[in-house]
């Protein structure tokens, strides 16, 4: 049953392991996927939530740095493809596919599950990659140097673990250098889609959001349905040198990148000693006069109170493994759904959502994933038997439902956080937010622990857990008082406008 299950990105990412407790490894996180359904919890990419609001005007009088922001999106009656309402120009193109990348890097997370907790490590200051990205340009490149050396990183790391990584400590090196690099372009490729969508509708920045997030779920099907059986047939090995290739997917689309060169004499300037001092102060104080924004402080703090509300995703865990006996072959197939039902949830958005102004998407998605989620009462106490539905039937069909319905109620979420972030420091102002949302999910983690313990459910007693499950998915709707922290806006509006209460 999928728990704050992943709005986007694959649940079993790098980034869902940094907000998971850390008792728990990559099998735990599989099954955390079958447990806690409070979609309001979801913990994406990336991850944070906000819907974006055009703050070009407010920061018109600082300096504009050169970015990919600088090319325009494709007019009425262009050449290219579309899917989910956005042209499939070459730069498009390569945002999508290094969100399919971040997505399939999957397949080899069934091979190193005993070291994967080194790989949430690289994730937990995603901030300053945003600060090194909009501070310093690298050949003349904010974004574009960045995108190819990550992807180097990534091939290097997994061919160190196809050829001559043979130990327990030499694996996890290897393993946080490939998180790294994700990380990192995870990081460069939010900030070129914040450039994109600066000064866009809501409905328009929803679009360039599915189709990343799309791609993403798509290279998490492709993971789920080809690791197991790789492993199986061909051993780690194998998949660790298949995965070696696939970073090189991301320095292959950077030169996709439709981005500006720095003149080098700005270059010199920046980085030169003194002046690469004042300008990182400068920088420091612009995040901080963004962040103390009331219209970016106090959406801001409505996404993390709404990550922060408790989640038993970790006593469902102990109770669909130790008392069911779900097996990791099993749970497998429930990752396998749960990719396909983010797909779904993208879709969700873009075609019936993306217009809907943000408070009442919250509002309907939180009341409607607060009801969904007592249905794990009904697993817990068996009473889904005597309906005459499998255990293991009964998970997957719930993790379906409600990571589609978790997904699409995390979109606005992206949307809303690339709409607060003013021009030149897209990538340091991002991460912030999402690193903030992160923090959120975490914090929820530990009271549902505390909870879990109040409660006394423990891996082995679970007598209290319906009441459990009860209280943490009622405890979802106390933001919603707090709704008009939100901006005002409507999808239709094209001026990028949002009105703040």
């Amino acid at each position: 049953m999928a728990s704050g299950v992943s709005a986007g990105r694959d649940p079993y990412d790098e980034e869902a392991a940094a907000r998971r407790p850390l008792e728990l490894d990559d099998r735990d996180a599989a099954a955390a996927s079958s447990s806690d359904h409070r979609p309001g919890n979801v913990t994406p990419r990336y991850q944070v939530g906000s819907t974006k609001g055009d703050m070009s005007s407010r920061y018109a009088e600082g300096s504009r740095l050169p970015s990919t922001d600088d090319v325009r999106k494709s007019k009425p009656g262009s050449r290219y493809y579309t899917a989910f309402g956005v042209d499939l120009s070459p730069d498009n193109m390569a945002v999508a596919i290094v969100y399919f990348v971040q997505g399939v890097l999957g397949l080899a997370r069934l091979a190193t599950a005993v070291v994967s907790g080194f790989s949430s490590l690289p994730w937990l200051i995603k901030p300053l990659y945003g600060f090194i990205s909009d501070s310093i340009p690298l050949f003349g490149y904010r974004r574009r140097s960045y995108l190819f050396l990550s992807g180097l990183l990534g091939a290097l790391s997994w061919s160190l673990m196809a050829t001559v990584v043979s130990s327990k400590y030499s694996a996890a090196s290897s393993i946080l250098l490939g998180s790294l690099s994700v990380a990192f372009s995870d990081v460069v490729v939010d900030s070129m889609v914040v450039e994109r969508a600066r000064g866009e509708s809501q409905s328009t920045s929803g679009s360039l959001q599915s189709l990343c997030w799309g791609s993403s779920a798509f290279g998490g099907i492709v993971s789920a349905y080809f690791s197991g059986s790789f492993v199986d047939t061909y051993g780690v090995r194998f998949v660790f040198g298949v995965t070696a290739f696939l970073p090189l997917m991301t320095s292959a689309v950077a030169v996709l990148v439709n981005e500006h060169r720095i003149p080098p004499g700005e270059r010199t300037i920046s980085l030169s000693g003194s002046g690469f001092v004042e300008s990182s102060k400068q920088h420091v104080r612009q995040l901080w006069t963004s962040v103390k924004q009331p219209n970016i402080f106090l959406p801001t703090l409505f996404i993390f109170l709404w990550q922060a509300t408790p989640q038993s995703d970790s006593a469902m865990f102990f109770f669909i493994t130790n008392k069911l006996g779900f097996t990791p072959e099993f749970l497998g197939r429930v990752k396998l759904v749960t990719s396909i039902a983010s797909l779904l949830g993208v879709g969700l958005y873009n075609y019936f959502l993306k217009e809907i102004p943000l408070r009442k998407i919250f509002l309907v998605t939180t009341i409607i994933g607060s009801a969904l989620g007592m249905t794990q009462v009904l697993l817990v106490t068996g009473l889904n038997r005597q309906f005459g539905i499998s255990d293991e039937w009964f998970s997957i069909g719930d993790s379906l439902i409600i990571t589609v319905l978790g997904q699409a109620s995390f979109m606005p979420v992206l949307v809303l956080a690339a709409k607060l972030c003013p021009p030149g420091m897209e990538a340091t102002l991002f991460a912030t937010l999402m690193s903030i949302s992160n923090a959120g999910s975490v914090t929820g983690s530990l009271v549902g622990a505390g909870l879990t313990r109040v409660f006394g459910v423990t891996r082995d007693s679970f007598g209290n857990l319906p009441l459990l499950i009860v209280v943490c998915n009622l405890s979802s709707l106390l933001p919603l008082p707090l709704l008009g922290l939100l901006p005002e806006e409507s999808g239709g509006t094209d001026n990028g406008e949002m009105k703040h209460n």
